[in-house]
Parts: C-alpha cells; structure tokens; sequence
C-alpha cells in the first residue's frame, strides 16, 4: 500500500491482486466447487518440479485438471463402470481421440454400418489420409465383423443403440468375435445408454460378465440434460490404456471450460431420474406411433418388431428416450414428410438429444445404409428425441401434424 502527497494511504493493484485474506476451510455444500484457472500457483520450486498431474496427485496446469475436472472425471467413472475418465470438448472429440491414439499407418478400424455418422466420415477423411484403413459392418451379424478381421486390424467400434435407425446391436456375439483377437481394442459409443441402460465393463454373456475396452459418452445429451453443454467422456478400466489415452489427450491441448464442467456436474444429480422419464414416454409414445397407419414402421429397441429387439432384451434393463418412425416412399413423398415435421408445434426440429424439450429431425433413408435392414429401402425416416413435455401433449401434437400429410405432394 502507498500514500498520497498528503501522506493518506491509498490502495494499488498490487494490494489487491496479492490480498493476504484467505477464507476459512471446511466449507463444504451440495455443489461441489467450480475452479476456473489456467496457471496454478507452487509453493515453491521443488513442488514446480516434482508435482504431478497424470496420477491426479497434483495439479500443474489448469488443462491437465483442476478439481472440479478431476471430481467430474471420477463421477463418470463410477456412471460408467469404469475406473478411469477423460473429459473432452465433445463426444466426436472422443472418438477422434481413441482413433488417434490407438490406430497407426497401415492398420484398420472397423466400425458398424449404423454408427454415428461423424465416425464414420472421420474414418474415411482424417484417418484414411494418415493411412488408416476401415471397414464397416452389419451390427446385428457377428460374422459380418469375423469377415472383416485380419492382421491390420486393431480397433472395432460399436454402438449400442444405431444411430437414427434404432437398431440395438448384437454386443454378446460382437465381443465374443473380437475377444478372439488380442491384440484388437474394442470401444463402445455408450451416449444412448448413458451408463444407465446396461453396464458396458459388464456385459452379460452366457460365459459371463464381458467387457468393452473404451466407453465414450457425448455428455452433450443425457448428463447435461439441458441442451446447453458441449462435452465428451473416454472411460476405460485399464491404466496402461487410459495412460496412452492422456497423452493423446494432452498432446492435442484439449480442455473443457469450468462452467460446462459445472453444468454437467448439476445435471449428473437427476439423470437416472430423466433417463427414466424420457424412457418411459418413448415408449409411450413408440407403442402410440405402431397404431397409426401412416407409419410404416416404428422404431425403438424395446419393441417386439425393432430391429435387435432380442439383443436389447437380453441386455438392457432401460432404453432411453429416442423414436424412429417411416413413411413408405409410395404413399408419402418426402415433401409431404416435411409438411408433418414443419406442422408440429410442441418438438422443435433440431439435432441433439436428452434436453427437456422434445426434438424432431427427417432423414432420407436411401443410401444411409449399406448392410441390414435399411440397405435396400427407401422412404423418410423421421427421429423423434422425446423430452420432459407430458406425453398426452406430445401425442396431441403428432396428431395434428399428421394432418398434414394430406397436402398435395
């Protein structure tokens, strides 16, 4: 602190940028304590030198972990089954960080016809380009992925419900094909299963429980909930992997923001009890959409007639909050099909899924797939992603738009 001229003390940046005030401890609340820093302050030079962030012993930069990461990174684990998480920017970043890591020139992915597509076109853009071939594969046949295999194999993805079309995976026969092949890491793209549906590092099989090596998440959906966070998680149980996984990590100078950590760290409390929410109005509304005839299939995996039924059934003890449904190309155009999603009022047309507000989004199925049951069909496939809004209302909704599947093609 300095003096004026007239000798009255006056405070300075410096006064207040090195308070001495430091506030009591033991203060502890419902929420745990966001800490937003780059740098991290030592004690001194020897803890400069020998403190460490890989172990989660210490703290060194705020892009290796503060406390807030380190305790969200232990809560996915537990969600998860895991022992060890990685938090990054998104869930494509996740999948791009386990390509990165595991794959090298030369090698191969192979990755299911019905993965989320951003996967797939990493495959065919960025990893073709560094000499990493893929293959892809029919998810509900165990042999279509046993064809597939060879000495350059290294890393087989699965996902466990397909995107858009539903289709719940044969995960007891994938694994027990990849199980075969040591030196093959198998990764699971859990987001629709959210740690909730079944229990990735303990897949029941009739020899037992089995186990996925690497579990991503898009922490964008379900553990958000509010359609405001752009996250990702990479959860794995062994530390050899999860060591490659961070450098990976650290090499590339990901990072995710205090205040998204913060909110997925809020949404974390109520997931179980959203999941079950929107699960049970997806169903609701999935057995409402079988009684309409305009439809020409309902899509959802705990339906009798979904594609995988009986691999979910044998799986699963939930099945989140999504529904698919098509429209035969011959009775409806896809120009009548946009007319039903632009007349619905209460689901709001826009990617994404897990927030409180149901969303709804069109696709042409030509061409989406090229193995399973979509391989040769056509028609508009439209996915519903069903949020808090009371059922009764959704269906009302769907009612009224279907209406407008009369306008003149």
């Amino acid at each position: 602190m300095s003096s004026d001229k007239t000798g009255t003390p006056t405070v300075t940046s410096t006064d207040l940028i090195h308070h001495g005030y430091e506030p009591p401890g033991g203060f502890k609340s419902v929420v745990p304590g966001i800490f937003k820093a780059s740098t991290v302050i030592f004690e001194n030079t020897a803890a400069l030198r020998s403190r460490q962030w890989k172990d989660k012993s210490g703290y060194t930069y705020g892009l290796h972990g503060t406390p807030s990461t380190f305790t969200l990174e232990e809560r996915l684990s537990t969600l998860d089954g895991g022992t060890r998480t990685l938090l990054v920017p998104s869930g494509l970043a996740a999948i791009g960080v386990v390509g990165l890591s595991l794959l090298r020139p030369g090698e191969e992915v192979l990755i299911p016809d019905n993965a989320y597509g951003p996967n797939k076109d990493f495959a065919r853009g960025d990893l073709k380009q560094w000499g990493v071939e893929h293959h892809f594969y029919d998810s509900q046949d165990a042999a279509s992925l046993e064809r597939l295999i060879n000495e350059r194999t290294r890393l087989v993805w699965l996902e466990a419900a397909g995107s858009v079309t539903l289709e719940f995976p044969d995960l007891v026969g994938l694994l027990a094909v990849a199980r075969r092949h040591p030196r093959i890491t198998v990764a699971l793209d859990n987001t629709w299963g959210a740690g909730l549906a079944f229990n990735a590092f303990a897949i029941p099989t009739p020899q037992g429980p089995q186990a996925v090596d690497i579990s991503i998440h898009a922490l964008t959906k379900y553990p958000s909930g509010g359609g405001d966070v752009l996250m990702g998680a990479i959860t794995t149980r062994d530390p050899a992997m999860h060591h490659q996984l961070n450098m990976t990590h650290m090499r590339l100078g990901l990072g995710v923001g205090a205040n998204d950590v913060e909110g997925i760290l809020r949404g974390l409390a109520s997931m179980p009890l959203r999941y079950a929410a929107q699960d049970a109005a997806a169903r609701r509304i999935a057995q409402w959409c079988e009684g309409q005839p305009e439809f020409a299939q309902v899509l959802h995996p705990a339906l009798p007639g979904s594609p995988g039924h009986a691999h979910w059934a044998a799986t699963c003890g939930a099945a989140a909050g999504l529904v698919s449904v098509v429209f035969d190309g011959e009775r409806h155009s896809a120009q009548q099909v946009d007319a039903f999603v632009d007349a619905l009022r209460l689901f709001k047309i826009g990617y994404s899924w897990g927030g409180p507000v149901s969303l709804v989004v069109p696709y042409e199925i030509q061409g989406m797939r090229r193995h399973g049951p979509f391989a040769t069909q056509r028609g508009t496939l439209v996915r519903f992603a069903i949020g808090l809004e009371q059922v009764d209302d959704l269906i009302a909704d769907l009612t009224q738009a279907l209406q407008a599947l009369d306008t003149p093609a």
